[in-house]
């Protein structure tokens, strides 16, 4: 089978593609941006949306103790180690509409580009719509993959969720899934049993832009340590107060942040690529007050780099700021919860293969690092051979103006399709 035949059958799944982003818009509209909410009615209906086109397509479907739905493609020996494609249908708060969605959606339209081609799997294909990959729910992301590979700590069932209160059990549980089962350590996937793992997925800075190609093939994936909880204690005092007196929670987070945005600056001067993200900073909106020096304070951190070593370096050197910091100011800074996701490794032979399938399609495609988290990223912790595209996209991503072109998502299922066929594929 051609790369063009297959290029060609791709572009006939253009209508499908375009209803389905149009559906999960619709589900998710919330002026000003897309809502999906994990374990709640946005991402249910965005599963149930993709369920029912699967079963248009003949696919088999399946739910596991975490509430992830599976779409199986059946093989021809199912047996065999299958193949895995998938990405999230959950957004951020006001998102944009194509952050994880887009990734879905291109493993059905590949899958009916090839059955449509009159070609058979060899083993399995399964297409993996995981829950809960954005952190804002939970303060911890990438939760359905990590249920699904046994990564998710038994303690997370207890977090409240966003908008709720209630524990991610309950909400698991609301949405047909089994916490009880993710309590015991239950693997839902094997990693022996899975010979790959693709993901799509839009990238979050306009790199793509810059380099005038409509796809990228990754080339890695960046782990990171969390701390969404902060605290900092100094002491309230009156705001005439001298300030070698003060104990000034404020202050300390405010040379917190910029001790990070200083060691981000180093980094970058010496080639190392990193990020640093505080998400949350503020005083306390039950003592803040314009005639008060703040003894209280509460910010959040996301720390990011591409090799284990790096990371784990800069959090010692996090360490070494933080006490610094807390005896200059004279106040205690306490870390809190610390999340960890790790380094997503892509395959050698996987990006080779997607390389090359761009290349002979004639899809101009650009070698990036994903500066995000994905699923993908646990695929590849887990020891599964993991590879992923990133799909242009001028605005970033998790706000309001995504702007990724369906053109350029088409070029993504296009190489995906081709790999697929040529990796696991036959004709009937």
């Amino acid at each position: 089978m051609t790369p063009a035949r297959i290029a060609a059958a791709v572009a006939a799944q253009r209508p499908l593609v375009q209803r389905l982003l149009d559906g999960v818009a619709e589900i998710g509209a919330d002026p000003p941006g897309i809502t999906r909410d994990a374990f709640g009615p946005g991402e249910n209906q965005a599963q149930a949306l993709v369920a029912e086109a699967a079963r248009g397509l003949g696919l088999v479907l399946a739910s596991d103790a975490a509430a992830n739905l599976a779409m199986t493609w059946p093989g021809a020996d199912r047996s065999a180690p299958r193949l895995m494609i998938g990405s999230h249908l959950d957004s951020v708060l006001h998102g944009g509409n194509f952050d994880g969605a887009a990734g879905v959606l291109a493993g059905l339209a590949a899958i009916a580009a090839l059955r449509g081609l009159g070609l058979r799997p060899r083993q399995d294909i399964t297409l993996l719509a995981t829950r809960c990959e954005e952190a804002v729910w939970f303060q911890l992301g990438l939760i359905g993959s990590r249920a699904a590979l046994g990564l998710l700590p038994v303690a997370a069932l207890g977090l409240p969720r966003t908008g709720t209160g209630r524990s991610l059990a309950d909400h698991i549980r609301d949405c047909g899934g089994e916490p009880e089962a993710l309590a015991a350590g239950t693997r839902l996937i094997e990693p022996a049993t899975v010979r790959a793992f693709l993901e799509v997925h839009i990238e979050q800075a306009p790199q793509l832009v810059e380099a005038d190609a409509a796809i990228a093939v990754c080339t890695g994936i960046p782990g990171n340590i969390r701390h969404p909880r902060i605290r900092i204690t100094g002491e309230d005092a009156h705001v005439g107060l001298p300030r070698r007196f003060r104990r000034d929670a404020a202050l300390a987070g405010a040379d917190l942040a910029l001790a990070l945005e200083a060691l981000w600056r180093e980094e970058e001067v010496a080639g190392r690529a990193m990020a640093c993200t505080i998400g949350r900073f503020h005083t306390l909106a039950d003592r803040h007050a314009m005639t008060v020096v703040p003894g209280g304070f509460e910010m959040s951190l996301d720390l990011r780099a591409y090799e284990a070593g790096h990371l784990a370096a800069l959090e010692q050197r996090l360490h070494g700021i933080v006490a610094r910091i807390a005896a200059a100011r004279g106040v205690t800074i306490d870390l809190g919860e610390r999340n960890a996701g790790a380094v997503g490794q892509m395959d050698p032979g996987i990006r080779a293969g997607l390389a090359d399938a761009a290349a002979r399609l004639g899809i101009a495609q650009h070698p990036l690092g994903s500066p995000a988290s994905h699923d993908a990223a646990d695929f590849a912790a887990a020891g599964i051979p993991t590879g992923m595209l990133l799909v242009r996209n001028r605005n970033g991503s998790h706000n309001p103006h995504e702007e990724m072109e369906t053109a350029d998502l088409m070029a993504a299922i296009a190489v995906l399709a081709v790999w697929l066929a040529e990796a696991g594929c036959e004709a009937a």
